[in-house]
């Protein structure tokens, strides 16, 4: 019997993925797929959103079923987390004091959110949005709070704000930089989401902090803010980003910069120890330059690559990222990058609330910014994949017929 056994740290959108995708690839070996969470594996994106307003069941968030993973030969180990790698003996120690001896590795650990660092960001009601267990405490803190603070006006503060606001809450939004989204989207849309939210009820304050959080007994009462003012808080969520969990690989030896660093094969800098999602730094070739991304798509595409690659297969990642983000009734998709674009192109109207925004980049499509427009972004998305020529002016002409443009 072959002693063989991959070992999958992290049971997110990548680890699951991969696991599924191995026995897909036709992978019979050992496969143990280990979750620092006692819940099953779950889809992050709905938790700011569906699960907030309690229009989808806890089971709706869940990447499979109870039965996928008996079914499938793969052994979940929920609530246990990886606390040292040896690499010598290819050996994995758990904080349990269980250890598993690995033939290959694969760390998809997935990030961390950024802690506040001000005073009283430890008070109860202070909260963040990364975990179903997160996301349960925050949905029954929103259903009876009033007045909601946010801070930090990337994806997942803006979703929640919207969510928040449509429950009726008076929700006050405090970002550090000038715009919203400021890392992720293009001024326009940046002015065109802050327009949106303020027409859904939603205060947003730019360029100001919350310098400290008070309160009595323990929980939050107010917050206070950079310029001087004093807001009531009956709840705080905190979005001010993630960090690479790369923890375990950098006390483990392996290179790790910005998140873990891995080559076009998806491996770290042990040949028997790879890596996959929001903690993955590579380089990117749709940006041609090294990078980390923290959607979806780029943890099970990496995924689905590295299980061809296990399996013996040819593969390689070189997929066009793609982001999105549901706000009220508004659905940012995100195909490529636009932050080097020399010339931004606009179809649709922002009147209409549905438009896309393609970007250019000497005369080159390098990304695609579509709200309201989900053919506009799976187009894009084909165009980009197929480095299929199209220019500045074709797409500037509102006559101009996309899908007869794919089809040549």
């Amino acid at each position: 019997m072959s002693s063989e056994r991959i070992v999958i740290v992290g049971a997110g959108h990548g680890g699951v993925q991969l696991a599924a995708s191995l026995r897909e690839e036709g992978y019979a070996e050992k496969i143990v797929l280990l979750g620092d969470e006692k819940d099953l594996p779950y889809q992050r994106p709905p938790l700011s959103k569906a699960f907030l307003k309690r229009a989808t069941p806890e089971d709706g968030v869940l990447l499979r079923g109870h039965a996928f993973y008996p079914q499938n030969k793969i052994e979940l180990a929920l609530g246990e987390r990886a606390a040292e790698i040896d690499r010598a003996r290819r050996r994995i120690r758990l904080a349990s004091g269980r250890s598993l001896d690995y033939s290959r590795l694969v760390l998809a650990t997935g990030g961390i959110q950024r802690a506040l660092p001000v005073e009283g960001a430890d008070l109860d009601g202070v909260l963040s949005l990364r975990t179903l267990a997160e996301a349960r405490i925050l949905r029954e803190r929103l259903e009876a709070s009033r007045n909601v603070v946010v801070i930090g006006a990337g994806f997942i503060g803006l979703e929640f704000a919207a969510t928040a606001a449509a429950q009726g809450r008076n929700v006050e939004v405090f970002e550090l930089a000038d715009r919203p989204m400021a890392r992720s989207v293009t001024a326009e849309t940046s002015a065109f989401f802050a327009a949106e939210h303020k027409k859904f009820g939603v205060k947003l304050n730019f360029e100001t902090s919350i310098t400290a959080i008070k309160g009595s007994g323990g929980k939050v009462g107010e917050v206070v803010a950079s310029d001087g003012r004093v807001l009531p808080a009956d709840m705080v969520l905190v979005g001010i980003g993630l960090k690479p969990s790369d923890e375990l690989a950098r006390a483990a030896g392996l290179d790790a910069p910005n998140g873990i660093k891995v080559d076009e094969r998806l491996a770290t800098s042990d040949e028997n120890i790879f890596a996959i999602g929001d903690n993955v730094f590579h380089y990117n070739t749709h940006h041609g330059a090294e990078l980390r991304l923290e959607s979806v798509q780029n943890a099970t595409d990496q995924a689905r690559t590295l299980a061809k690659l296990i399996a013996g297969k040819e593969a390689r990642y070189d997929h066009v990222p793609w982001f999105w983000s549901d706000q009220g009734d508004l659905k940012l998709q995100i195909a490529g990058f636009l932050d080097e674009a020399d010339r931004i192109v606009l179809r649709g109207s922002y009147e209409a609330r549905a438009y896309s925004l393609f970007g250019f980049r000497k005369g080159r499509l390098t990304g695609v910014e579509s709200v309201n427009k989900t053919g506009d972004h799976m187009l894009a998305r084909r165009l980009l994949e197929g480095a299929l020529p199209v220019t500045p002016e074709f797409i500037a002409d509102p006559a101009s017929d996309l899908k007869a443009l794919l089809k040549r």
